[in-house]
């Protein structure tokens, strides 16, 4: 029998989980609303880039942004992964993601990519069509 709290064994498996089940757990989490765990999962110096909009560094800013969005009661988020793919420590995602706001959903397709080095992510990037998101405001 170990004598580690058992938070302290979890994030210690986390760590060697492979890079594609980190973000299938990450996406989950976010699916959820569970932002905190999600958050968990980024690097403390994670970059996080939808392309064509201003990036964000730091897991706090990435947490504050959460927390602003996604951790609303009026607000949720999907994911249906499409296809994922890892190379090492890069992880490749089609999706299509949901974003929700009160009675407002919009679908949008998602390529992602994930960079995951010690458990962590450290960069998420996703690309989409900026079409898609002002065609679902249109709806």
């Amino acid at each position: 029998m170990t004598s580690e709290p058992a938070s302290v064994r979890v994030h210690q498996q986390e760590r060697h989980a492979p890079p594609a089940q980190v973000v299938e757990q990450f996406l989950e989490f976010l699916c959820a609303s569970e932002v905190e765990r999600a958050v968990d999962l980024l690097a403390v110096e994670v970059e996080y880039e939808n392309v064509g909009l201003p990036t964000v560094h730091g897991r706090e800013r990435v947490r504050r942004l959460f927390r602003s969005t996604l951790g609303r009661s009026s607000s949720g988020f999907e994911a249906y992964v499409h296809t994922i793919a890892a190379n090492g420590p890069t992880v490749l995602t089609e999706r299509t993601d949901v974003l929700k706001v009160r009675r407002l959903h919009i679908s949008l397709w998602v390529c992602g990519r994930f960079d995951v080095h010690d458990g962590q992510i450290v960069l998420w990037r996703d690309y989409f069509d900026q079409m898609n998101i002002a065609a679902g405001f249109m709806r």
